[in-house]
């Protein structure tokens, strides 16, 4: 198979600056002591303030984020390497925002190397699909106990005291008006 070359962009989002810069330089040192490989362009960009305005509302969690100071950086990185493998465990191992092959401009396989490759995206999917599932499981689990234990303490009722109130005191206001 000939060279094949890519262009890789990482993107990470964090605080302190430097250590979000610093995390991204690592990983592009890990990615250029794989064999087969080898790294041929890398730019790190220096992490810039995520100003709300900018910031997409994306989940409860990333807008907890943005609230605070955080901060955003990337680096493009471009290898060549011959193994078609290989660009594939970076993109599942390394998730990179965005991939573009540069050369070749087409690629030429076998019904078996095809296959073998979507075997292994298939086994990896799959492991990653167990992963959630076990953690949803896990998560579940841990809720309802939490529910149990606040049903102990009395702490549910308190809450469903506290918007009854609060409704009763709507319709009371709203009476007067």
């Amino acid at each position: 198979m000939p060279s094949i070359k890519t262009l890789f962009i990482f993107e990470i989002l964090g605080k302190p600056p430097e250590h979000i810069k610093e995390s991204l330089e690592k990983m592009i040192d890990q990615i250029s002591k794989q064999k087969g490989l080898e790294v041929t362009k890398r730019i790190v960009h220096d992490p810039k303030l995520v100003e709300k305005k900018e910031a997409e509302p994306k989940n409860e969690e990333t807008n907890k984020l943005i609230e605070q100071e955080i901060y955003s950086t990337f680096a493009e990185v471009e290898i060549v390497t011959e193994d078609i493998k290989l660009i594939i465990a970076i993109v599942l191992n390394m998730l990179p925002s965005h991939v573009e092959i540069i050369e070749p401009a087409e690629f030429m396989f076998s019904n078996q190397e095809f296959s073998a490759l979507m075997s292994e995206l298939t086994i990896r999917m799959h492991k990653y699909d167990e992963v959630t599932k076990y953690l949803m499981l896990e998560r579940n689990e841990l809720l309802n106990k939490l529910n149990e234990k606040d049903k102990m303490i009395g702490v549910g009722e308190e809450k469903d005291a506290v918007e009854k109130n609060t409704v009763s005191d709507e319709v009371v206001e709203d009476s007067k008006e």
